[in-house]
């Protein structure tokens, strides 16, 4: 079992830190049955950095959480681009963030089809979502964070960043930091 700050550390630290939109983070409900209470806690303490926590759904055996910078993912889905490919899965586009993100837990939690164009909400290219939903899955130019199908030197760049962020995360948290004292003092 990992601590929770060792998670947030091992799947959240890009965007703790600023480079990255949001991050999914699945936690097992057994290993963190209080997470809704927990997160209450993280939440005040990075209010003042722009970072939120939501639970986009919760199962039996475990929670989805998104770790987003609330500002930036408005920034992520206002392009014509993004908005064109929400639109065709009934996102509420002039609703707000609150809205489109209970679209996407209403999607996430529907067992029937996982909803792809989750990777708009996650800071990925606009182009390397639609490749992913047109190819299913199939064909991408590179597989890192997510499978890329646009700009491959882009996204490896992005890649080896979050990689060396996560790393160094983790590597203050294995020494005793908390998330805390790493991102939201």
């Amino acid at each position: 079992m990992y601590s929770f700050d060792l998670l947030l550390a091992e799947h959240g630290a890009p965007v703790l830190a600023g480079i990255k939109t949001a991050n999914l983070i699945t936690c097992q409900r057994a290993w963190y049955p209080d997470l809704p209470q927990m997160l209450a806690a993280y939440q005040r303490a990075f209010a003042g950095r722009g970072v939120c926590f939501r639970i986009l759904c919760a199962c039996d055996y475990r929670f989805l959480l998104l770790v987003y910078r609330p500002a930036r993912l408005l920034e992520d889905l206002a392009s014509r681009e993004a908005r064109a490919l929400l639109s065709r899965y009934g996102y509420p586009m002039e609703e707000g963030l609150d809205a489109l993100l209970d679209h996407l837990s209403r999607r996430t939690a529907d067992r029937a089809e996982f909803p792809h164009e989750i990777g708009l909400f996650l800071g990925y290219p606009v182009e390397d979502v639609r490749g992913f939903i047109e190819q299913r899955g199939k064909g991408c130019k590179l597989t890192g964070y997510w499978k890329v199908y646009g700009d491959v030197q882009a996204a490896g760049r992005l890649f080896r960043q979050y990689d060396r962020c996560r790393d160094a995360a983790r590597g203050y948290i294995e020494r005793g930091m908390t998330i805390l004292e790493l991102f939201a003092a």
